[in-house]
């Protein structure tokens, strides 16, 4: 099982993302060739300050089970054709998961304040929801998606955080990606990935904006360890973009 920072398996191509993801049901993509295959930092240098600043000012996220004032998140509906063409954004609606895939939060239409458009329009932001597509389209051709893409913040107070309070779940969709965007005064955090019977796959933190997952949710659990700020008596927090894929079903949208 490989474990630590997210170094290997080393993808250099989309190509090689998608035999990773074909093959282990996962692909881990250190920040350095995330970028890369976004362009290039230098060409995202103005984009990625804006990015990450529109995490700060997140909405608290108001249907926690546990009465947790931790998670702050935004929220936005999108799709993509089956014959490829860029990610498209739908009429917003409420994020619902069942009880089955979410026991602590599901079972409840959930409705978050919308992300922002110029968020959705920032080179970075478009450049990993066209990523997601590409990879996600090229493992499962044909495939028109109903996207999801959230805004989280966990943040750690003097208890901590926790990124994922229903622990180790499936989302209810086809795939994940799962992107680090900042990562501020906190330890912890560490992400695991197990197939379908918990037997554990995979263990690593993203430490670097950037750092990538993607998932096969159909046949993998995932999930996120408790964060603590790094000083007894600071705070600090740490910045997600998660943007799931479903395949669309013709005349009605699934819940899950």
């Amino acid at each position: 099982m490989h474990t630590g920072e997210i170094s290997h398996p080393a993808a250099e191509t989309e190509d090689q993302l998608v035999r990773q993801l074909k093959h282990e049901g996962y692909a881990l993509l250190p920040a350095a060739e995330c970028l890369a295959l976004l362009g290039g930092q230098a060409s995202l240098a103005d984009a990625i300050p804006s990015f990450q600043q529109s995490w700060h000012g997140l909405p608290v996220d108001p249907y926690m089970a546990d009465g947790g004032r931790y998670r702050r998140r935004r929220h936005a509906v999108m799709s993509a054709r089956a014959d490829g063409g860029p990610v498209r954004l739908e009429p917003y609606r409420p994020h619902f998961q069942t009880r089955h895939y979410n026991p602590v939060n599901g079972g409840i239409d959930r409705h978050f304040e919308e992300i922002r458009p110029e968020t959705l329009e920032n080179k970075a932001a478009a450049g990993l929801l066209d990523l997601g597509a590409r990879i996600f389209s090229a493992a499962a051709p044909q495939t028109a998606w109903e996207i999801e893409v959230h805004q989280f913040r966990i943040e750690a107070g003097a208890e901590g955080g926790q990124p994922t309070p229903e622990g180790m779940h499936s989302d209810g969709v086809d795939f994940v990606l799962m992107s680090l965007i900042a990562r501020e005064g906190v330890s912890g955090g560490e992400s695991l990935i197990e197939d379908a019977a918990g037997h554990p796959l995979t263990r690593f933190t993203l430490t670097t904006p950037f750092d990538t997952a993607l998932v096969d949710d159909r046949r993998l659990r995932h999930g996120v360890s408790r964060i603590l700020p790094e000083l007894p008596e600071g705070h600090g927090y740490r910045d997600m973009l998660v943007v799931t894929f479903r395949r669309k079903e013709t005349g009605r949208t699934r819940r899950a």
